[in-house]
């Protein structure tokens, strides 16, 4: 098997603000109604995470369950592991209606750091991050691309697909220029 790489390679940009590509991260998404059987023990295995509320996400070390809608779920896990947890989820969920597949690959990972992060996203995302609290995800849009963000130790993280890693890191990257605060 070959070494997994992240979109761009680890690009990043120094501004008012540090915007850095990060990963590879495994990434699973686990779609289920709650209150399957088994769901909540599954992502306990998973992640060592409980799972979360609505709009929430919960960070376990290099480890996160996020609540991505009704019936879905962003499991985040060290990439070498996703096929164990894969497995593990399939035989906790034998039986009942769910699906869970890895997009590890499918997607791109930005990180978005600095006393002035939230400027950069306040350009591009129609949220109040005034009420954006922490542990609170977000699926919204960085300009026309679907995202979906969080904040997290000084800074953002921002998932959007791989396909459009490099127009993301363009927006991130202007809008974190020096002399562009807000």
């Amino acid at each position: 098997m070959s070494d997994p790489v992240s979109a761009l390679g680890g690009a990043s940009y120094g501004g008012f603000a540090q915007v850095r590509e990060i990963g590879p991260l495994g990434m699973i998404t686990l779609r289920a109604r709650t209150g399957t059987p088994g769901l909540e023990a599954a992502v306990l295995a998973a992640t060592g995470c409980a799972l979360p509320a609505v709009r929430r996400i919960i960070r376990q070390g290099a480890r996160a369950a996020g609540w991505m809608s009704p019936d879905e779920l962003l499991l985040i896990v060290p990439y070498a592991e996703v096929a164990a947890v894969l497995s593990g989820i399939a035989e906790a969920l034998q039986g009942q209606h769910h699906l869970a597949v890895d997009v590890s690959d499918a997607r791109a990972v930005f990180r978005v750091e600095g006393p002035r992060a939230d400027q950069v996203l306040r350009k591009l995302s129609p949220v109040d991050f005034d009420r954006l609290e922490p542990g609170e995800l977000r699926r919204s849009r960085a300009a026309q691309v679907a995202a979906a963000f969080w904040a997290e130790e000084a800074g953002f993280t921002l998932v959007c697909f791989r396909s459009v890693a490099g127009y993301v890191i363009g927006l991130l990257s202007v809008s974190a220029r020096p002399g562009a605060e807000l």
